[in-house]
């Protein structure tokens, strides 16, 4: 499922885990049997995520990492995953649907409350191993309210860009490159390549790569900082956008949890027309963090079916300004919550998962390792790139499951 390479970081999480530094053991001596969960959110966003857990009336244990595709993977090989695990898209757990190690969600939570794309279809795998509990919108640009944005495409030097993370630096790239595949050559086409029936090398996809590499290629000195830089800015600060110098960032709506107590003075517009050619807008890229459940208890599956019921994922909004991509929840009061929410759920513009969530692991990576090297090499030509990217992708079994549908049509 993971290029041999990660083969050592997974020898290191599987030592952590068998020395306690992993999920705990469910239960204890004389303790009710816990539900253990395995989710991408830390720090602050796990504070949050545990205070709606707690009101469930259900035992569990939490364990919150950036490294979520490692860390599962390391406790299914040991045999001991978790009961339900939360992962920041839905590629890799088209993978173990394919193994057989997912249970059925049928009668957890109302299918007809979710829309396309929010229940993507994969071809020979049931339809009902997964719940999307957490929703962003991608495809916009945040600025300070008291510095509009202009009317046309912006130089790299008006970008706050940062491709740091602990878990997979690069992704803030992909983000870009993806929409631009969106913007610029419509949802049709960007699901056949997020799906991986057309060639990176195909047109539109080079076409997207060129913009972008162009847009570096305006000053390499803020090429190099940006692949320097965090995507959540410094520590303790308030962000790119409020401490990087900069004036528009690309990210998702997320981003305002980064931004601390200015969240309120920042604004967000449609991303097309300040990327690279000034693009209409054909679709929104959208993201989600999908929960499936590998445990067999009443207990875990009792958890979940509250966990995405409409009164946690209201309450979830209330107390973290997350978003739900469920349309039975009512939208959050004020301005700009109620444009993201509207826009997660309005169906009359194509909505398109995030392209990289939803391909194997090892074409991701490659992706992810592409971005990286256009920034540091905005000059070089992008078909080489690409042609890295689509050996990989050559590489993939044939019989290796994929998603077939990731973007919702207009209504």
């Amino acid at each position: 499922m993971i290029p041999r390479a990660r083969a050592v970081l997974l020898l290191v999480v599987l030592v952590l885990t068998a020395a306690g530094c992993g999920l705990a053991a469910p239960g204890g001596s004389g303790e009710e049997p816990k539900v253990t969960i395995l989710g991408p959110w830390t720090d602050n966003q796990e504070k949050q995520f545990k205070d709606v857990l707690n009101g469930l009336g259900i035992p569990y244990t939490y364990q919150g990492t950036a490294a979520t595709r490692e860390v599962l993977l390391a406790e299914v090989q040991a045999g001991n995953p978790p009961d339900i695990a939360i992962l920041p898209g839905v590629g890799e757990l088209v993978e173990y649907a394919a193994e057989n190690r997912l249970r059925s969600l049928r009668g957890l939570y109302e299918p007809k409350e979710y829309g396309k794309p929010w229940q993507p279809e994969a071809q020979g795998i049931a339809d009902d191993l997964w719940v999307p509990l957490k929703a962003d919108l991608k495809s916009i640009v945040w600025y300070r309210k008291d510095r509009p944005p202009p009317s046309s495409p912006a130089p790299l030097t008006s970008w706050c860009i940062g491709m740091g993370d602990d878990g997979a630096s690069g992704w803030p790239g992909s983000d870009w490159i993806e929409d631009l595949i969106l913007q610029t050559a419509g949802p049709v086409l960007y699901e056949q390549w997020a799906t991986g029936r057309i060639a990176w090398t195909d047109g539109p996809v080079i076409n997207a790569w060129t913009r972008w590499a162009g847009l570096l290629a305006q000053d390499p000195a803020a090429a190099e900082r940006a692949l320097l830089s965090d995507h959540r800015g410094r520590p303790g600060g308030h962000g790119l956008l409020f401490g990087g110098g900069c004036d528009l960032e690309h990210q998702g709506s997320f981003a305002r949890s980064f931004y601390g107590d200015l969240k309120e003075r920042a604004a967000f517009t449609d991303s097309a027309r300040l990327l690279p050619g000034g693009p209409s807008v054909k679709g929104r890229e959208v993201s989600a963090d999908f929960a499936a459940l590998f445990g067999r208890s009443a207990q875990a599956r009792g958890l979940l079916g509250r966990l995405a019921s409409r009164q946690a994922q209201e309450e979830w909004g209330r107390k973290a300004g997350v978003f739900s991509p469920n349309s039975a929840v009512h939208a959050k009061s004020g301005a700009v919550e109620k444009r993201i929410s509207g826009r997660l759920t309005d169906q009359r513009v194509p909505l398109c998962l995030d392209a990289s969530d939803v391909m194997p692991a090892a074409v991701r990576d490659a992706f992810y390792e592409a971005v990286l090297l256009t920034i540091a090499h905005p000059g070089d030509p992008v078909r080489e790139r690409l042609e890295a990217i689509q050996k990989v992708q050559d590489a993939q079994p044939e019989d290796t499951p994929r998603l077939t549908r990731v973007c919702s049509r207009p209504q």
